[in-house]
C-alpha cells in the first residue's frame, strides 16, 4: 500500500512539473494576419491619432507582391545596373 502510495505521489509531482512545460510546447502559432499586425504595428511607430489609424488601415489591407511582380519591378529599377551591381541590387531589391 505505502509503495501505491508513494508511486501515485511521484506520479503527481511529476505531472505538475511538466505540466508547464508540455502546454508551452501546445502554444498555437501566429496566423497571417497576427504577424501582418505585428509588421504593421512597428512600421506605424510614431504615428498618432487618425494618421496612425489610416496606415494601419492601408497597411493591414495591402496585399503582398507576388514574386513575378516584385521581379518587374526590382527590373525597372536596376536598368544600367551591370555585373555584380546588379547582381546584388536585384538580391537586396527582391528579398524586401
Amino acid at each position: 500500500m505505502k509503495k501505491l502510495l508513494s508511486l501515485t505521489a511521484f506520479a503527481f509531482a511529476a505531472t505538475m512539473i511538466l505540466s508547464p512545460v508540455a502546454h508551452a510546447q501546445d502554444a498555437p502559432a501566429k496566423t497571417a494576419q497576427q504577424t501582418k499586425m505585428g509588421a504593421c504595428n512597428k512600421d506605424a511607430e510614431g504615428k498618432k491619432g487618425d494618421e496612425r489609424k489610416a496606415f494601419m488601415k492601408e497597411c493591414l489591407s495591402a496585399k503582398k507582391a507576388t514574386q513575378q511582380e516584385k521581379m518587374k519591378t526590382c527590373n525597372v529599377d536596376a536598368k544600367g545596373k551591370k555585373g555584380d551591381e546588379r547582381k546584388a541590387f536585384m538580391k537586396e531589391c527582391l528579398s524586401k
